[in-house]
């Protein structure tokens, strides 16, 4: 009588025993878990995005400016002359004219500031470190262009010249000038909390890393 076969063993099943694949380089393509390394293609292209972003905003001051000098109450200013000497002194002592010429520019640099933010989310639909350094930035710069272009487009800045020019107990306007130079950043602090959240709330959300075979 013949011993019964001992069947065969089954087959090795190496799928529980998987080697984990190494992961790759620093640097190398897909180490960061989007196809490209912190300095690859997508680095240089968002920062290419954020130099774009930077000089449109900014350039985008000119306008803010054009209309600061022309939406902007004017000063008015009397010149007198004492012997061989002119004094300057305002109209109407009690006039808050001077306070509205920083209004107008805080409440244009806000409006800027939400427009910018808008156009940039829109045309990105996404956020980004570049791209919000690059929208306060960009704010920053074309708050300056706007007041420097303001000021150069309004009245003579020699009042006493001007003053001489027009003659004794005549009417004429103060330089246009920016007495509280905090209003040169309502535009980028506008923009960036306008973008952070239109990002939170609209933005695109990061996928989550997958979890490594047990």
């Amino acid at each position: 009588m013949t011993a019964p076969l001992t069947p065969p063993p089954p087959p090795h099943d190496d799928s529980a025993h998987q080697l984990r694949q190494a992961p790759p380089p620093a640097g190398a393509p897909g180490a960061d878990g989007y196809g490209y390394g912190q300095d690859g293609p997508g680095m240089r292209t968002e920062l290419r995005e954020a130099a774009v972003i930077t000089v449109a905003v900014a350039l985008s001051g000119a306008l803010l400016g054009l209309l600061w000098w022309w939406l902007a109450p004017q000063v008015p200013l009397v010149g007198d002359r004492i012997g061989k000497n002119w004094v300057v002194y305002l109209k109407d002592t009690e006039g808050e004219q001077a306070v509205g010429v920083d209004g107008v520019f805080t409440l244009l640099g806000l409006a800027f500031g939400l427009v910018s933010a808008v156009v940039v989310f829109l045309l990105r639909r996404r956020g980004g470190v570049p791209a919000v350094v690059a929208l306060g930035l960009g704010g920053l710069l074309g708050s300056v262009l706007a007041w420097r272009l303001g000021v150069w487009l309004g009245p003579e800045s020699d009042v006493l010249a001007h003053a001489q020019a027009v003659g004794k107990g005549v009417t004429f306007s103060a330089p246009l000038k920016l007495s509280a130079k905090g209003a040169l950043l309502a535009w980028p602090f506008a923009g960036l909390l306008v973008h952070l959240g239109l990002t939170a709330l609209f933005g695109p959300r990061d996928p989550e890393p997958p979890y490594p075979p047990a």
